[in-house]
């Protein structure tokens, strides 16, 4: 069966659709779908893949997402292999066609606008949203409305998020193609530890590597070799912060050849050393 990036998420007897996710790891597949979205992770580790961005996911992971954009987040495999999260899935006329288009709705019109390149949300509107969350999964009828209608009005109201996709970012996928970015995502997390073959995976989705470097890069506005270090420096800053390995296990275990060139692409990534992120994280930790 073709892994399709294309997902249904409408609901036939409800205006909105909110799910309570507990599953060893949450939807592996790359896809998009024409909804906003509001997802919280309460339990769970792995890599968020959010347009062009990729970042590392743990418990309190908070997004709202625009239509459109290409998104999944891949659970880490461990002995616990659990996932648990919150996720609202909502079209922008699921009150009816002009319903945010009224003067009483522009900041919550300004907040869809601003979802287009997706937000992460942070502080303290990060954890009262996800006490909403948790509330909205246990609610039905016209007070799920309501909360919805609230929820969405914090955020309007908030300052504490941050941009997920780069300003020029755009989605450019096509269905027909999903299959193909689904080979290269699978690829890359199967073998982002050893060197990556660009000819191997150039042949497994049928194109020559000149041809598959120019279609990744239209597709997702960086380098194939730009997205395999994102991904290696990643799974990095996990072991970074499980603190149990040297700096240069970590970066011998992330994929990179040698230790000068992961202290590089990891503070060009990050802005900052691999032991000032690992500092900074356990400081905030212990406190």
């Amino acid at each position: 069966m073709k892994a399709l990036i294309k997902k249904s998420v409408d609901s036939p007897v409800h205006s909105f659709m909110v799910r309570e996710l507990i599953e060893p790891q949450f939807d592996p597949t790359w896809h998009f779908h024409p909804h906003y979205q509001l997802f919280t992770v309460l339990d769970g580790n792995g890599t968020r893949f959010v347009g062009d961005n990729i970042r590392l996911f743990m418990p309190e992971d908070t997004v709202f997402l625009g239509p459109n954009i290409p998104h999944v987040w891949r659970s880490d495999h461990s002995e616990k292999n659990h996932a648990h999260g919150i996720v609202v899935y909502f079209t922008e006329d699921f009150l009816g066609k002009d319903f945010f288009e009224k003067p009483e709705m522009y900041l919550i019109k300004q907040l869809f606008a601003n979802s287009q390149r997706g937000l992460e949300i942070i502080g303290d509107t990060r954890i009262s949203l996800q006490k909403s969350l948790m509330e909205l999964v246990k609610l039905s009828g016209f007070d799920s409305i309501l909360k919805l209608l609230s929820i969405l009005n914090d955020l309007s109201h908030s300052t504490e998020y941050k941009y997920i996709t780069t300003p020029n970012y755009v989605n450019s996928h096509k269905i027909s193609e999903t299959e193909r970015m689904q080979k290269v995502h699978e690829y890359v997390m199967q073998h982002f530890k050893e060197e990556i073959s660009l000819s191997e995976l150039a042949s497994l989705i049928c194109m020559s590597e000149s041809a598959f470097c120019r279609y990744f890069k239209s597709r997702t506005n960086k380098t194939f070799s730009d997205f395999v270090s994102e991904v290696r420096i990643g799974y990095a800053c996990k072991l970074l912060m499980d603190n149990k390995l040297s700096v240069t296990q970590i970066a011998l275990e992330s994929g990179f050849n040698t230790i000068s060139n992961f202290n590089r692409q990891f503070k060009n990534l990050m802005g900052k050393s691999p032991l000032q992120y690992q500092k900074e994280f356990l400081s905030q930790v212990m406190f």
